[in-house]
Order: C-alpha cells, then sequence, then structure tokens
C-alpha cells in the first residue's frame, strides 16, 4: 500500500485514546507554600497514592510537567495481566520457589486489585476479562510455553489452555505463529478513561494537581522534602516520584536505575463488524512469545483493531513508523493488508536492569516505577503500597520492595542502548526458534 492510501483522511499523530479522554488542564493558582505529601508525576501510580492518602487526611500535591494524562497513562495498550519479563520458573531457579511464589502472587493480586478498584469509584472505562492469547512464534516458544504455564497450574493455580498450530484460527486470522496458549482471566481495559476516573477521584478527595509545572529540584532538607519548579517551592513533609519512563535526570539515584525506552502503537480505520470478528475471533488481548513483542487488540468499541510493537526502532517521524507498524501488522494478519492507518503514536515505558517493578524509599524519597509492560495493574498496585507504606500500615509491605534496586557502571539515565538490547533480544528468540526447528 502506497503511504498515500496508508493513512485515512482524519489520521493524526496522537493517541487513539485522546479521542475519549484527552489530557487535561490542573490548577493553575500559586503553589501552596507546604504540604504533607508533593508527588512528582501525574500517571496511575500517582493518582492511586494520591487518592489513598487524601482520604487519610493528608494534604496531597501533585504537580506534572505536561497536562494530567499527557503521559503513558493515557497512551498505553490496556492490557490487564499477571506480566513479567522474568518467568516463574527463572526466578524460582535464581532466587528460590518461596520469592517465586510471591513474586507472581502479588503480580495477580494488582490484576485483581485493578478491578477492585474500578467497581470502588465506579467508573465507566470498559474493564473486562476477555482472556489474552499469547501467539507462539516458533515450535521451541510453544513448548517453552507449555512448560512454564504447566508449572505455574500446578503451583500456583493459574488457568490456561494451549492452542494447537492447526488451531489458531479460533483466536486470531494468522497462519504466522506455531500455536500458542489462551489465559482465560486477563483483562483489558480503555487506559485513558481509567486515567480520568481516577483523576476525577483524586480530586473529590481534596487532592491538588497542579499541571505544566515540572519539579526542577527536590531533595530531603532535614525534616522536610524541598521541592523547586518554575512556579515555586513547596516544603513538604513527604514526597514521592512516581515518573517511571518520565524521570528527570536531576532526580538522579532513581535515572540510573530505569530504562526509559519508547513504545510505538497505531489504530486502524474502523472496520466492519464481520472483519473484527474474523481478525480476533474471541475479543482477546493478544501477544506474540517474543522478548520484544508485537500485540494486537480489539478497541473497547470493537470498531478497531490497536496494535504495537518493534519497540527499540528508530523512525524518522511517526508517519514512518505507522508504515513500518502497517506492514508488520499486514506480515502478521494478512487482512489488513489493505486495512487504512487512523492514529499513530508512541509513548515513553521503562524498564529496570533486573526486569522487575521496584517500590521503596531512598535519601526520603519515595518511589515506585519500573513497571517493565505492567503499568497499569502494577503502577495502580504499586501507588496503593505507597500510600500505606506511608501511613505505617503492615499490609503495604510488597515483595517488590525486598529486593536491591540495580543499575550498572557509568548508566547515568541516558539509554542509547536500548535499540542494541532490543536487537539482542531479536537474536536471542531467532535461536529459540532455530533450537526448536
Amino acid at each position: 500500500m502506497t503511504e498515500a492510501r496508508l493513512f485515512t483522511d482524519d489520521f493524526a499523530e496522537r493517541p487513539h485514546r485522546w479521542d475519549a479522554a484527552p489530557p487535561e488542564d490542573g490548577e493553575q493558582d500559586d503553589l501552596p507554600a507546604t504540604a504533607d505529601v508533593a508527588i512528582v508525576g501525574s500517571g496511575y501510580t500517582s493518582l492511586v497514592a494520591a487518592l489513598h492518602l487524601a482520604r487519610a487526611g493528608r494534604s496531597v500535591l501533585v504537580l506534572e510537567a505536561e497536562q494530567a494524562g499527557h503521559g503513558a497513562a493515557r497512551r498505553n495498550a490496556g492490557y490487564l495481566g499477571r506480566t513479567l519479563k522474568r518467568s516463574f520458573t527463572w526466578l524460582e531457579a535464581h532466587h528460590g520457589a518461596e520469592f517465586a511464589t510471591s513474586v507472581y502472587r502479588e503480580l495477580d493480586a494488582a490484576r485483581q486489585w485493578a478491578f477492585a478498584l474500578v467497581a470502588e469509584l465506579g467508573m465507566d472505562c470498559h474493564i473486562a476479562s476477555p482472556g489474552r492469547f499469547i501467539a507462539a512464534t516458533s515450535e521451541a516458544h510453544y513448548k517453552d510455553l507449555a512448560r512454564e504455564l504447566e508449572v505455574m497450574r500446578r503451583r500456583l493455580g493459574f488457568p490456561y489452555e494451549m492452542i494447537a498450530p492447526a488451531d489458531v484460527r479460533r483466536e486470531l486470522a494468522s497462519d504466522a505463529y506455531k500455536g500458542g496458549a489462551v489465559i482465560p482471566d486477563l483483562g483489558s481495559i480503555h487506559p485513558a478513561l481509567y486515567h480520568q476516573g481516577l483523576l476525577k477521584a483524586a480530586r473529590a478527595a481534596g487532592v491538588r494537581v497542579f499541571t505544566r509545572t515540572p519539579v526542577t529540584r527536590i531533595a530531603r532538607d532535614g525534616k522536610v522534602v524541598r521541592v523547586a519548579t518554575p512556579r515555586g517551592a513547596v516544603a513538604a513533609r513527604e514526597a514521592i516520584v512516581a515518573t517511571n519512563g518520565y524521570t528527570p535526570r536531576h532526580v538522579s539515584w532513581l535515572a540510573r536505575r530505569v530504562v526509559p525506552f519508547e513504545g510505538f502503537m497505531a489504530a486502524t480505520e474502523e472496520l466492519p463488524p464481520e472483519l473484527m470478528a474474523k481478525l480476533i475471533p474471541n475479543g482477546r488481548t493478544v501477544i506474540d512469545s517474543n522478548v520484544n513483542i508485537n500485540f494486537f487488540r480489539p478497541a473497547p468499541d470493537r470498531r478497531k483493531i490497536l496494535f504495537g510493537g518493534l519497540t527499540g526502532s528508530r523512525p524518522r517521524d511517526l508517519r514512518e513508523m505507522g508504515a513500518r507498524l502497517h506492514a508488520m501488522a499486514a506480515r502478521l494478519l494478512p487482512d489488513l493488508a489493505n486495512v487504512r492507518l487512523s492514529r499513530v503514536w508512541k509513548g515513553q515505558c521503562a524498564g529496570t536492569f533486573d526486569f522487575m517493578p521496584h517500590v521503596g524509599r531512598h535519601d526520603g524519597l519515595w518511589y515506585a516505577l519500573g513497571y517493565n509492560f505492567a503499568g497499569v495493574p502494577m503502577g495502580s498496585y504499586l501507588g496503593l503500597k505507597l500510600a500505606q507504606q506511608m501511613l505505617g500500615k503492615a499490609e503495604g509491605a510488597s515483595i517488590f520492595g525486598t529486593t536491591p534496586f540495580p543499575t550498572l557502571p557509568f548508566y547515568g539515565g541516558n539509554p542509547w542502548f536500548v535499540p542494541l538490547a532490543m536487537r539482542w533480544f531479536d537474536w536471542k528468540d531467532a535461536r529459540s526458534a532455530r533450537r526448536g526447528a
């Protein structure tokens, strides 16, 4: 398809999610001189923590460099899973069965808690449990997937169903995969409407949200944390850094421990109902089995396909990225070959050197970040854990606060190596495919 035919007449280089819930302005008044808690960033972690701290009687300020919802919270894929780049068996082999079990139990608790929070707040954000289809890109991946899922079923009770290569079209209109697995209890959500609901609830609880207010310096000074912005300074009793892939370099201890990278997504034009039903017959979220994943899902209104991948790419612009994503999608789902794109966008994510989220406190600053593709459930859940820890509650304990938060020598927050790392993951996946051939 030529570029002239690739994009719809109303094509825009902005998130499809913003059609329903665009970023929002916050307060523009003068900042108060003091607060009980100042929070840097306005994503899921920030707003969940702010909500629960405000309910406990704390005065809470949220300071956002852009508009509320400008970042990953209103850009992401909206998957609700128990996702970790380290498998259960890898964790068990390297850290023991008790640690592995605690990690995956808490991952599942985060998924379940997201559903409970949405119900409590009465949000209309298309939360559902359609299940997930993991498409195996090779015979070796299929065998590894079956082994891993069976271990988790026996140890943790997590359900699954293996899908033979001949039956892939029950789940996805593709002949590119060597079978796969269905995880029936995993979920999906409209992430921007979810974030909009969190913002509304936080404000109703008394949280003050200041947008276009970048934090230029933050550090503990005796009994207070001094927070500097171009609009003035705040002295807070406590402070949270909840910036994930947007962590500023001046918060150097955290910047040295998170690896920001760009994720890319696209939305098709509106598709006929019969084509939507053919492409993803059961309406599940879909990922492939590669480390550097490609993914597909129906939009919540089931009129478009949303998809993404090719992480680590460095396109000239989003139109070029759209062409690359379209070629990838058409190769895997041939029915999309002549379908146009209505939106292409990117967002800033963050990984860590141990592929684990982390929550805790350092030099008087609380933090939770490094979600490694699990931002909706883990970002929300660790916001709750932060608030509970700050309030001195025992239930704030988390397995993700018990391990060292590693960095590498000479790394200062510039992720120059991300494209090379992604190509290395691609090579590992290709080698695994050859091993299973």
